[in-house]
């Protein structure tokens, strides 16, 4: 068994890594490489409540015990600069080099601008960290006019947190629809009239978005607005996967890190968790809270046992937005057909594809229905469309 495991990393697939390899009876040195000088703490309060309340409490990953319990040996805020896989060790940012017999890379991503001018305008936020979340709360509290740059979950979220704390929002959308990339065009018809049913200004196919103005002004034009001067913005156009380090190393890279279904990496010795690890079978990277939790379980489970069974979870992902939780699950397909069943809480959207086999499900407060789907997902059931449309038909007869 190992002596000494490196994480690099302390976000929550980092800390899930850590907290399952003592879970499972790892008793060597742990030691855990972190840029912010925060213990692991959960990012979706970020968008929601860290920005609600004046003092919010910091969102912890595990109790102040429990982490005690670990037992980590913390290096931070610091970064990792280099791999050194011939000699397995790890060169940190204040030179000191980590030797480990194996390691865990749970880098994630950072947060991605449109252009240069953005990244030092002092009425620029992105959100991607506690401190991130400190500074827009501020600005939110300062100011009334405020615009969302990107129509993805993030900013919608933000967008409605906003309107919630009575702030005027504008949100820019460069593509034709909200989420374009991750539902079918009927859920994004009803993400759009959500948000301007609760007062936001919505460009969806805006183009072109532009940053102008001193310090004192942030001029936003777009190519179908004209230039508006705005308090606060926030861009949420995605993220940049932390790959560098990998990719510096020879580690195999495409979408993410190339990672199979136990998180290990091209280098037998090295693991890779969380936004950063490419999804074994669907090979593309997922930035969600689900993925960065049962993922980093999983790997961390086979470092110690190398017969644990792989991961396989599909994408699951979801979202919190003026009272309603909407649930995600799986991913948009190309010729597949939706149905829409209406419900008093909410609607559910079935995408299917020509198998009528379940490509995606998106639930609107209904997450019992979810936890159906991936049953028939799991079982490749054949689903009748007519069925899952009809509000008068039991789902649950469909176990």
């Amino acid at each position: 068994m190992s002596d000494t495991i490196v994480i690099i990393g302390a976000g929550q697939a980092g800390g899930w890594t850590a907290k399952t390899l003592r879970d499972k009876g790892f008793a060597g040195r742990l030691i855990v490489v972190g840029d912010e000088p925060h213990d692991f703490y959960e990012r979706p309060p970020l968008s929601k409540a860290a920005l609600q309340q004046e003092q919010p409490p910091f969102s912890a990953l595990f109790s102040a015990e429990t982490l005690a319990a670990l037992n980590l040996e913390w290096r931070r805020p610091l970064r990792a600069e280099a791999l050194d896989r011939a000699a397995r060790e790890v060169v940190l940012s204040n030179g000191e080099r980590l030797r480990y017999d194996q390691l865990v890379i749970a880098t994630g991503g950072q947060a991605r601008l449109p252009g240069r001018e953005w990244q030092a305008h002092p009425r620029v936020h992105t959100l991607r960290t506690w401190d991130d979340a400190t500074r827009l709360r501020a600005a939110l509290s300062a100011g009334q006019k405020v615009a969302i740059v990107g129509g993805g979950w993030i900013g919608l979220e933000i967008a409605a947190t906003a309107r919630g704390l009575g702030k005027d929002v504008t949100l820019f959308e460069s593509q034709a629809r909200l989420c374009q990339r991750s539902v079918d065009p009927a859920v994004s018809q009803m993400l759009l009239e959500m948000h301007r049913a609760h007062g936001v200004t919505v460009h969806p196919g805006c183009g072109n978005v532009t940053l102008g103005g001193g310090a004192g002004q942030a001029l936003i034009r777009s190519d179908v607005t004209p230039e508006e001067d705005f308090d606060c913005v926030v861009v949420g156009i995605g993220v940049t996967l932390n790959t560098e380090l990998a990719q510096r190393a020879g580690l195999a890279v495409e979408q993410g890190i190339v990672v199979d279904g136990r998180g290990r990496t091209s280098d037998p010795a090295i693991f890779a968790v969380g936004d950063v690890a490419q999804h074994p079978q669907l090979g593309l990277c997922l930035q969600s809270w689900a993925y960065a939790q049962n993922q980093a379980i999983a790997t961390a489970t086979a470092m110690l046992d190398p017969q644990a069974p792989e991961y396989t979870d599909g994408a699951w992902l979801w979202s919190d937005q003026y009272g309603r939780n909407i649930q995600i699950l799986g991913l948009p397909g190309a010729g597949t057909q939706t149905c829409v069943r209406e419900q008093p809480q909410g609607a559910l959207y079935f995408s299917l594809n020509a198998r009528n086999r379940l490509t995606q499900l998106v639930s609107v407060n209904d997450a019992r229905t979810v936890k159906l789907a991936k049953r028939w997902q799991s079982a490749d059931r054949e689903l009748d469309p007519a069925q899952l449309a009809d509000p008068a038909f039991s789902l649950m007869s469909l176990k």
